[in-house]
């Protein structure tokens, strides 16, 4: 069974991952774990202070400032169903890039802490259209000794109303 290792820098990580192998960085929401693309990930941070973002969807719970980016922050509870509660301390941010109408845009999803990176070979992960096809969201299932971890398709992670009322208040227009 994959093991979830974890994160460290590329410039010390000696090992390659075998050819067909996929990796996700895995994060916790309520002790569960789920997990996004390891690729679409440019960084964990610690959680910050949100500026709230006027206009934006209700999804969006406003924009965090990384260097010279300003980077939307999603409630990922809220897109999850979960039991929504206040932003903690020991909560983290996983930035990471997805593709909307041909840009790619940085978000910030909050969780409450990082396993470290999953690698499992692609024969490995079920695709939710064999589980229950019309999942949101979802992008496949993987087995790891942390168990079930649910992978995010970030690329559906907003909707096209959603991409589109962010653009407008990243922008400052009226929706």
């Amino acid at each position: 069974m994959p093991i979830i290792k974890p994160m460290i820098p590329p410039s010390i990580h000696d090992e390659s991952p075998p050819p067909d192998a996929r990796q996700y960085v895995v994060f916790r929401l309520d002790g569960n774990p789920y997990g996004v693309g390891l690729s679409a990930v440019s960084r964990v941070v610690h959680a910050a202070m949100i500026t709230p973002l006027p206009q934006a969807p209700a999804i969006v719970m406003g924009v965090i400032r990384l260097g010279d980016l300003v980077v939307p922050v999603v409630n990922t509870r809220r897109r999850f169903r979960l039991p929504e509660r206040e932003l903690a301390v020991t909560d983290k941010f996983v930035v990471a890039c997805a593709a909307w109408t041909g840009a790619d845009r940085a978000l910030a999803l909050v969780v409450d802490a990082v396993d470290g990176v999953l690698e499992v070979p692609a024969r490995s992960i079920v695709s939710t259209s064999r589980i229950l096809p019309g999942l949101e969201y979802l992008e496949g299932v993987a087995m790891s000794d942390a168990g079930i971890v649910l992978i995010h398709d970030l690329g559906s992670f907003l909707s096209l109303d959603e991409e589109g009322a962010l653009s407008a208040a990243l922008a400052g227009r009226p929706r």
